[in-house]
């Protein structure tokens, strides 16, 4: 076997999960509740049924990778050539950490609290990785300077998660431009930034920042498992500029040679329609003014949710979160995540998901509340 994998520890999310009972109350489901839009699916499938389910090139459908980079339109980004569908974000991830990244001699440098699975990634390809902390005192806003103070001479590669799973902060257009100013001035080759935007389709403020609309070394990855409830359809996307795209291509195809044709289709169609990639954000929009409330209301603190589904709340009494999670799946019916999992500046805090009904989340809250 493979010493790098056995190294890795099973997920502790899913192991909560496990965990759950009948009738418990899951506020750990980091999947979206609702249903997706069936016209697309409809019209999905009359295509395939007169033109077949067959492989497209590499790299994808080219009509769906000109409409992504239009979407988008990331400057040096902005035509189907910089696009490559890939079989879900997961995987977009993964073949940007492999690609980039030099085992060697580079270094991943991951923005935390932060979903395991970057650092995860890079370990499996045997790459140090570093992490450098957000503050609990300042709410876990992204802070550019401290980013910027933490790079060596090692680091290539820093990942930056917006909306961020797990606890729901955007980075803002300023720090966006501060970060993309910072990279800029650096001597020596360039950095790359990799900035997951699985949930950019659920961000609530006014002010989201974009680094690819600033820095010119900065990959994309996104997908529709959150914008558009289509988790299990395994579409996704990594946007770069011409020094990466054809690299990237190049190990996505010995990886998984193509995603799903069907599944493309389906994300043709939604990129068809204006408004349709955003469509579902208006219920989110309703559930977080409610959420809000519900946590005003609950005494605990929480980290103000900027976009995602998720908030991080606070520990009322104790610091070992992993204790907390067990004891509140186990004997209190509430499945929640413990916050060390994202990393040693969430330990204390429990990540919660608010996609449940509003009274759910009401009661997990005040079941949270009493322990």
């Amino acid at each position: 076997m493979n010493p790098r994998v056995n190294a890795i520890e099973p997920s502790l999310i899913r192991t909560i999960a496990a965990k759950k009972k009948p009738g418990s109350i899951d506020l750990g489901l980091g999947e979206p509740t609702l249903l997706p839009q069936q016209r697309f699916i409809e019209a999905a499938t009359r295509w395939a049924a007169e033109h077949g389910v067959r492989y497209t090139v590499n790299a994808g459908d080219p009509a769906l990778r000109e409409r992504i980079a239009a979407h988008y339109a990331y400057p040096g980004m902005s035509d189907g050539r910089h696009v490559c569908v890939m079989t879900g974000s997961q995987e977009a991830v993964y073949v940007a950490i492999k690609t980039l990244l030099d085992p060697a001699k580079d270094e991943l440098l991951v923005v935390d609290p932060a979903f395991p699975a970057y650092a995860k990634m890079a370990q499996l390809e045997g790459i140090p990785y570093r992490h450098v902390h957000m503050r609990a005192d300042a709410d876990f806003r992204y802070d550019a300077d401290a980013i910027l103070d933490t790079i060596d001479r090692a680091t290539r590669v820093i990942v930056v998660a917006s909306p961020a799973n797990p606890t729901g902060r955007v980075l803002r257009d300023a720090d966006a431009r501060r970060l993309a100013e910072g990279l800029l001035a650096r001597p020596g080759p360039p950095i790359w930034v990799l900035q997951d935007e699985i949930y950019r389709e659920l961000t609530y403020i006014d002010d989201p920042g974009y680094i690819a609309q600033y820095y010119p070394h900065t990959i994309v990855a996104n997908s529709l498992s959150k914008s558009n409830a289509l988790t299990g359809m395994r579409i996704g996307w990594l946007l770069a500029p011409d020094a990466a795209i054809a690299s990237l291509i190049k190990t996505h195809a010995w990886i998984t040679s193509t995603a799903s044709a069907f599944g493309q289709r389906v994300a043709y169609e939604i990129f068809g329609e204006p408004g349709a990639i955003t469509e579902q954000s208006a219920w989110y929009r309703a559930q977080h003014a409610r959420v809000t409330e519900v946590l005003d209301a609950s005494g605990l603190r929480y980290v103000p949710i900027d976009g995602a589904f998720y908030v991080c709340v606070k520990l009322p009494h104790g610091d070992d979160s992993l204790a907390a999670a067990l004891d509140l799946v186990e004997n209190r019916g509430v499945v929640a995540i413990p916050g060390r999992i994202f990393g040693d500046s969430l330990e204390g805090w429990l990540r919660l998901s608010w996609v449940a009904p509003i009274e759910d989340v009401e009661e997990g809250l005040r079941r949270i509340a009493a322990i």
